[in-house]
């Protein structure tokens, strides 16, 4: 069954921050797919190796913008030029265990960043509609085993989450006081949410994230060293919920319906949510080879031990669902990593493109057949 929103960016001005990244690199390879004119503002591409690079994304922007999000003149002069009809705000310092080393550049990227970014649409005076990536790590997290819905309250326990909370608050006061969903008839500007779970795919390599770290060390025939093995963690391949910010904002962009001007959760499935350790055994056995080992924790920063998050109101509300299970998730995106280190002849950006092609003509799995111990033990955490 074909995706609703296929059509519907064809030729549209569409802006994207942080489009070196790893969300980043593959939503604007898809909005590429889908006919858009993007335009990029980015910084350099984190890594080394990059999914950016690999993949050619630079050739798939009409104007690419190397800025930091904290420029905020220089962030105005390029949106002004865009003149854009879509904005995603993916642009962030990403990574939790490096906001423990740096939490002034956390706070001023993910917080400020956004305020620039808002501040930004407020002074272009037209329509526009808004879509806003922080994390499911925005909500207050006690240990509780059920899932997150967009009703929760927002916290943070380490600067990175605490970030990505004051990025939905400012984005939800620019919303009251300047975008307000009631007069979209008078401004035109829509803003939403978005809010993923862990995310996996190829060409992530950022250091101190699980996958990237099992990959490295099954192509160098190394043991998977795993700090937290028994964290549970919302696992979806990277294009599940960009299929739910392009569905959103297509929504958006066609209604004037306030509903939709709030947060939106988009995670997998009630179920595959697992451990940091069965993901790490998963993938070795999808590599076709390799072990892990435990390191322990004890001098580690301190993250959440359990995260999940609902999908209900999107499902309900967008009609969007998880079109990819668990065990899917990983092969395809084990698969990805060996055909990169197999082979330079197949290029990075087919394999992305095969699974963007893969992605938009599958239905929702019914696939059951890997189901966590932790969905089993939830009521014991």
């Amino acid at each position: 069954m074909k995706l609703p929103f296929i059509n519907d960016f064809g030729d549209r001005s569409v802006f994207i921050t942080g489009y070196t990244g790893f969300k980043g690199s593959w939503l604007t390879l898809w909005l590429h797919r889908l006919g858009a004119r993007l335009t990029g503002y980015s910084l350099p591409p984190p890594t080394h190796p990059s999914n950016f690079v690999a993949s050619g994304v630079a050739n798939a922007v009409v104007r690419r913008h190397n800025a930091d999000v904290r420029d905020a003149a220089t962030l105005q002069v390029a949106l002004e030029a865009c003149r854009p009809e879509v904005v995603f705000h993916l642009a962030a310092q990403p990574v939790v265990r490096q906001s423990y080393i740096d939490p002034r550049q956390t706070l001023e990227v993910n917080v400020m960043g956004t305020a620039n970014l808002l501040e930004a649409v407020r002074n272009l005076h037209r329509p526009c509609t808004v879509v806003v990536i922080t994390s499911d790590k925005c909500y207050e997290n006690g240990g509780q085993p059920w899932e997150h819905s967009e009703t929760d309250r927002l916290g943070g326990n380490d600067p990175y989450s605490a970030s990505k909370a004051a990025a939905e608050i400012i984005t939800a006061a620019y919303r009251r006081s300047f975008f307000t969903p009631e007069d979209l008839d008078r401004h035109g500007v829509r803003v939403a949410t978005v809010r993923a779970g862990n995310v996996i795919g190829g060409g992530d390599w950022t250091a101190d994230r699980i996958v990237p770290d099992t990959v490295r060390a099954l192509s160098t025939h190394q043991p998977v060293l795993v700090r937290n093995p028994a964290a549970i963690r919302p696992w979806q391949h990277v294009l599940e919920p960009l299929s739910g910010y392009l569905l959103l904002a297509s929504r958006m962009l066609s209604s004037d319906d306030a509903e939709l001007c709030a947060g939106w959760n988009f995670g997998p499935r009630a179920g595959d949510e697992a451990t940091v350790g069965q993901l790490v055994e998963k993938f070795c056995q999808a590599w076709g080879s390799g072990c892990w080992q435990s390191i322990g924790n004890r001098e580690q920063p301190p993250e959440d031990h359990v995260l999940r998050l609902s999908v209900d109101k999107a499902k309900a509300g967008l009609g969007w669902e998880p079109r990819w299970r668990f065990n899917e998730a990983i092969e395809r995106t084990a698969r990805w990593y060996r055909a990169f280190y197999a082979s330079s002849a197949r290029c990075a950006r087919d394999l992305c493109l095969q699974d963007i092609s893969d992605y938009e003509d599958s239905s929702a799995s019914s696939d059951l057949s890997f189901v966590p111990e932790c969905q089993m033990s939830a009521l014991r955490i």
